[in-house]
């Protein structure tokens, strides 16, 4: 069973003392392991002559200090996750294996700026893309960041290596990744802004939760802003976190126009240098703001004053694989141990923070209205029941898309399927492109000229005739943004559209560049996933369409409706954020759905309230409080068999209060050629779970079979998949 293990000093006299937060060598078993020291004691549990020595120090210094230690092996013993795993997926990657720390460097964003000789050439005229790269750079005379380099032009290595090697440019760092000479003073705040920054400035020096609920486009930004602003003259660090990488490129910019700081951001699209160069500023104390995505919680931060958590009902900040957490309810323990204040804000908060703010213990900050001269958009149902379609468009929607083209504004498009098509057939005997090794369709994209499962990433070639009768009238059935887009260009040819989803976006500087141009207008038409729908601002977006909501209606989780939610606001809420208005029209089959008319009449709030009764009469969270057993195994009878002998052991130490349901297959049984069920935990009160978890885990580990079958226990699961 996981757990800590005790090993002497190093041997050898005069060996640097070690201490907690420091990686060390050491043998484990047979093999040479990674490990951190957590603590010392002057006495072991174990006989004297089974005590090893470590084999090495690792590090000069610790790389976390005690309250990080103490936050991350809290979060390993809540969730009952393994602490060495715990620990080290709070380091960079590097820093997981026997590396040692990259050296210092100057604290600041990476950046290029031009030298003296390049700044006396004069940009030619065949060479575009370096003459671009000049006549940016002769703009900012203290260098422009990396990132926002490749946000205005993409992918630049070539033209920059070529600039480099004639001395025209050299690189530096910087305190923001776009400065500016003189900060931004920012828009008026309007009288609920005002007050949810005095409530939040108040409790600067102690542990205070609140949730910021503001409607789309209510300038939560700012009032994050002005917090950081106050933050920073106090001498402090603050932590936003926000969901997905998305979010990321528009409110950095944001803040490099406003925070004058040093700002360190951290995201999985960075690579493994970039990672540890941002985890160092923060660690060090270099950097003021961290800006980053879940991991970002356990970045230690010395100084730190502030929390703010984005978007906080989001999936997103659940970690689904490996080590099971929640970086929004780890964000309150941090701020709790730290004796600062969190702010959760949303447009749609989590039916977990309502409650928490229904009961007191978050403190509720509303910002009702839109800012400035904005109004909120019209959400209206179009009901497409045997109507012809174009391209997944109705005839109706395509007349509002032209008068806005036509008008000069922005049409947004959500769809939230990736890929040219979701199925793949036969028009002969009906073959469809299956996964041979999960319960699901293989996706067609067709820009790759592959099939893709999204589940276990099997890719094949298209088949150029059926595989089953030989046939070659193979068709695309369904939609995907990939599809949609190009019968968008058929269909406004003279339109530039603009794809943003993770297949679009795949190269470093992408994302930030197709974002930025967005933002300056160069797209009249936007297409894309989630990753479009939530956190941005376009002001020049008057129209949003939703063009496959009805997917999500009924869903077989208990939060569905939920997210269903959720997503119809936050997507409702692109359109109409300056001051033109905005429109919103949704595409359904069910348009007497009672949620839909619900969010259409009266808002997320009516629905959140109704939701939160049915979830207490039904005893759901958050009024109990659940943990999920999944287990996979090659056979079916395997995973349902280990599960059998989970429950019996649970039903001998779990007493009437803990509630246990299954096992059953999970709802995708067959994934990655693997077969899946759970058993779900349930009780009334949190420790009651704890203290059931504590007895129930060891036996786990001692199960028989365990080698045929994996386990993993997911504490507050928030997918039953």
């Amino acid at each position: 069973m996981p757990g800590l293990f005790d090993y002497l000093p190093l041997a050898a006299e005069g060996s640097p003392v070690p201490q907690p937060g420091m990686r060390v060598q050491v043998s484990f078993g047979p093999r040479v392991r990674v490990g951190m020291i957590v603590a010392l004691a002057r006495e072991s549990d174990q006989e004297p002559e089974r005590l090893k020595p470590i084999l090495a120090l690792l590090d000069p210094q610790p790389l976390l200090g005690a309250d990080d230690l103490e936050l991350i092996l809290w979060a390993a013993d809540y969730y009952r996750q393994p602490p060495g795993e715990a620990l080290f997926s709070a380091l960079p990657a590097r820093l997981r294996r026997a590396e040692p720390p990259l050296a210092p460097v100057e604290p600041g964003q990476p950046g290029w700026r031009l030298t003296a000789l390049g700044r006396d050439q004069a940009p030619g005229t065949r060479a575009r893309r370096q003459a671009e790269i000049q006549r940016l750079l002769g703009d900012y005379p203290d260098g422009l960041g990396e990132a926002a380099l490749r946000s205005r032009l993409g992918e630049v290595k070539t033209p920059f290596r070529a600039l480099a090697a004639r001395g025209w440019i050299e690189p530096c760092h910087l305190l923001a990744d776009e400065p500016v000479k003189t900060p931004e003073s920012g828009p008026e705040l309007n009288p609920r802004q005002t007050e949810a920054i005095a409530a939040v400035s108040a409790a600067l020096d102690r542990f205070q939760p609140f949730l910021l609920e503001g409607v789309t486009g209510s300038g939560k930004t700012e009032v994050y802003i002005r917090l950081l602003l106050r933050v920073l003259e106090a001498g402090g660090q603050a932590l936003l976190l926000v969901p997905e990488i998305g979010l990321t490129p528009q409110l950095r910019r944001r803040l490099a126009r406003r925070f004058p700081g040093r700002l360190a951001i951290l995201h999985s699209a960075l690579n493994a240098t970039e990672r540890e160069r941002a985890w160092q500023a923060a660690a060090s104390g270099a950097a003021d703001l961290v800006l980053g995505t879940r991991s970002a919680v356990f970045v230690p931060l010395p100084r730190l004053r502030l929390i703010l958590v984005d978007e906080e009902h989001d999936l997103s900040f659940k970690q689904q694989e490996g080590f099971r957490y929640s970086a929004r309810d780890l964000a309150v323990r941090r701020a709790q141990r730290a004796g600062c204040p969190l702010v959760l804000g949303s447009a749609t908060p989590s039916l977990e923070s309502l409650r928490n703010a229904a009961t007191g213990r978050y403190q509720r900050l509303e910002l009702p209205e839109r800012a400035g001269a904005a109004a909120p958009p019209a959400i209206g149902l179009l009901d497409i029941r045997a109507q012809p379609l174009r391209g997944g468009l109705s005839a109706v929607l395509i007349r509002l898309m032209r008068e806005q083209f036509d008008t000069g504004n922005q049409v947004l498009l959500f769809l939230n399927r990736r890929g040219f098509s979701p199925v793949l057939t036969c028009h002969a005997c009906g073959w469809v492109g299956d996964c041979p090794h999960c319960d699901a369709r293989l996706t067609l994209h067709l820009a790759d000229n592959r099939l893709w499962c999204h589940h276990c990433g099997l890719t094949r070639p298209i088949p150029l005739a059926c595989p089953q009768c030989g046939g070659l009238d193979i068709r695309a059935l369904g939609q995907g943004t990939e599809r949609l887009a190009g019968e968008l260009q058929a269909l406004f040819p003279d339109i530039r559209v603009a794809r943003v989803d993770r297949d679009s976006t795949r190269r470093k500087g992408e994302l930030d560049r197709l974002l930025a141009a967005a933002l300056a207008g160069d797209y009249p038409l936007l297409v894309g996933t989630q990753m479009l729908a939530k956190g941005h601002h376009f002001p020049r977006v008057t129209l949003v369409g939703i063009l496959d909501a009805d997917n999500g209606l009924y869903g077989s989780d208990f939060r569905a409706p939920e997210r269903m939610a959720q997503l119809v606001i936050q997507v409702a809420g692109r359109a109409g954020r300056a001051e033109r208005p905005g429109r919103v029209v949704l595409q359904t089959h069910h348009p007497d759905h009672p949620l839909l008319q619900t969010l259409r009449r009266q808002g997320y709030p009516a629905f959140a309230a109704a939701a939160l009764r049915e979830r207490r009469e039904a005893g759901l969270p958050p009024f109990t409080h659940q943990a999920l057993l999944r287990v996979e195994a090659n056979a079916r009878e395997a995973s349902l068999g280990w599960l059998r002998l989970a429950r019996e052991a649970a039903s001998q130490l779990g007493g009437p209060r803990i509630g246990l349901f299954g096992p059953v297959p999970a709802p995708m049984e067959r994934r990655a050629g693997r077969y899946r069920a759970q058993l779900l935990v349930q009780a009334r009160e949190r420790p009651e779970l704890q203290a059931f978890l504590a007895l129930w885990v060891p036996q786990l580990y001692g199960i028989k079979g365990q080698g045929a079958a994996r386990w993993s226990l997911d504490v507050d699961p928030q997918e039953m998949y």
